[in-house]
C-alpha cells in the first residue's frame, strides 16, 4: 500500500494497472478498508504468525506496556497494514500511519515521533525505503525512546535531546533483505506473511462476498480463489469483477459457470495467470526457444518496461514453477511450454538453448 506523499516509480504504475497485481490504488484502499478483519480472531490464514502475535500482545497487555516493535515482511496484498491496524485495535490505542518513502529526512521523523503518545502505535509501510538519516535516527528512537534534534549547522549546529513516550513501531516490508541489519535487530518480533491456500482464500472471498452482500454460490467462490495468486487482495478484486459481470450478463448470482465466464473476459486463466505472463511465456518458447534470455530482451519483445517484467511477473511465473531464472538469463520450465500447450523440447528448463543476450 502507499500514502499521500509517495512517489510510485514506473514499474508501480504500470503495476496498478493490472487486475491481478498485488498493490492497490486509492480508489480500492477505500474498499479494502470495509473488508479488513477488525481483531486477531477474524484473520482468516496465517496460523503460526496470528499465533505468536497474539502471544506478544497478550504478554504486553498484562505487563501493562506496549509491545515490542514488530516487522512485518511478505509481498503485496498479503495482510501486513490489516495486521498493523489488528495490533493498534488489540491494545486500545491510536494507529500512525506513515511509509518509508514519505520520510525523506530525519526531520519528517523527528516531526512524527514527536507527536507520539504512550503506547501509540507507529506504521511504517515499506520501511526499507525510508532515507538513511532517518534510518539512524529510528535506531536510537527503537531502542531508548529518545532522538536527537540538530539544531543549526556546521561548528555552531546544537543537538537537543528530546525524549519520546514509549511506542510501538509496526515496520512493514515487501523486501526485507534490503533492511539494515542494525534496523532489523530492534525489532522485537519479525513476521514473515507466506501465500495463502484456495481453501482459506475461498473463506477470504465467502466472507467478503457476505459483508458486500453478493449472492454467490460455492462453486463461484472457489473459481475465484483458485485464480488469487494466494492473494487476499487479488481475491477481493476478482470477487468484484466477477460480482460486476454477474450483474450486467447474468442474473446477479455469482455461479462457477459465472466466475469462469468472467474472469476469462478478464483475461485471468485458471491458474492464475493474466495477459502479461502469458505473452512473457509465449515470448520465451515461441520466439526465443525457451531461452536462455536475457530480461531486456524478453521486456522489449512483449512491449514493456524491463521493471514490469523483472517486478510483476516475473516472481508469479518462477513461484509457479514456469520460468527460472539462471546466470545466463529466463528459462521456460517444461510446465511453462505444458502451460501453453506446447511439446516439451528435449532439454528444456536446463539453460542448453542458445543465449539471447541484452
Amino acid at each position: 500500500m502507499t500514502f499521500p506523499g509517495d512517489h510510485l516509480d514506473t514499474a508501480e504504475e504500470l503495476h496498478l494497472r493490472s487486475l491481478t497485481a498485488a498493490e492497490a490504488d486509492g480508489d480500492e484502499r477505500a474498499v479494502e478498508a470495509a473488508l479488513r478483519p477488525r481483531s486477531l480472531d477474524e484473520v482468516i490464514g496465517q496460523v503460526r504468525v496470528r499465533e505468536q502475535l497474539g502471544l506478544v500482545l497478550e504478554a504486553a497487555r498484562r505487563r501493562g506496556r506496549a509491545p515490542d516493535h514488530v516487522l512485518l515482511s511478505g509481498p503485496p496484498g498479503l495482510g501486513k497494514t490489516t495486521l498493523a491496524m489488528i495490533i493498534a485495535a488489540e491494545m486500545t490505542t491510536p494507529l500512525r500511519l506513515t511509509s518509508g518513502p514519505a520520510i525523506t529526512h530525519a526531520g519528517d521523523l523527528a516531526a512524527i515521533l514527536s507527536g507520539m503518545n504512550e503506547g501509540d502505535v507507529l506504521f511504517v509501510d515499506e520501511i526499507h525505503r525510508m532515507s538513511r538519516p532517518a534510518e539512524e535516527m529510528l535506531y536510537m528512537a527503537m531502542e531508548d525512546f529518545r532522538v536527537d534534534v540538530v539544531i543549526g549547522k556546521g561548528p555552531g549546529a546544537t543537538a537537543i535531546p528530546l525524549e519520546i513516550p514509549p511506542f510501538t513501531l509496526v515496520g512493514a516490508t515487501t523486501r526485507a533483505g534490503l533492511l539494515p541489519g542494525p534496523l532489523r535487530d530492534r525489532f522485537g518480533f519479525t513476521a514473515h506473511l507466506e501465500f495463502y491456500e484456495p481453501a482459506d482464500l475461498d473463506l477470504i472471498v465467502q466472507r467478503s462476498a457476505r459483508l458486500l452482500e453478493i449472492e454467490v454460490l460455492d462453486e463461484g467462490t472457489e473459481e475465484i480463489a483458485r485464480r488469487s495468486r494466494g492473494t487476499p487482495r487479488i481475491a477481493n478484486r476478482l470477487l468484484r469483477r466477477v460480482r460486476d459481470f454477474a450483474q450486467v450478463r447474468a442474473d446477479g448470482i455469482v455461479t462457477v459457470d459465472v466466475a469462469h465466464a468472467a474472469l476469462d473476459l478478464y483475461e485471468v486463466d485458471a491458474s492464475g495467470l493474466d495477459r502479461l505472463d502469458r505473452a512473457v511465456l509465449d515470448v520465451l518458447c515461441r520466439r526465443f526457444g525457451g531461452g536462455p534470455v536475457g530480461v531486456s530482451t524478453l521486456a522489449v519483445a512483449v512491449g514493456e518496461e524491463r521493471e514490469t517484467v523483472e517486478e510483476v511477473a516475473e516472481p508469479f511465473l518462477v513461484r509457479e514453477g514456469l520460468l527460472a531464472r539462471t546466470p545466463r538469463g529466463r528459462v521456460a520450465t517444461p510446465a511453462a511450454w505444458q502451460h501453453l500447450g506446447l511439446a516439451v523440447p528435449p532439454g528444456a528448463g536446463f539453460g542448453e538453448a542458445p543465449l539471447f543476450e541484452d
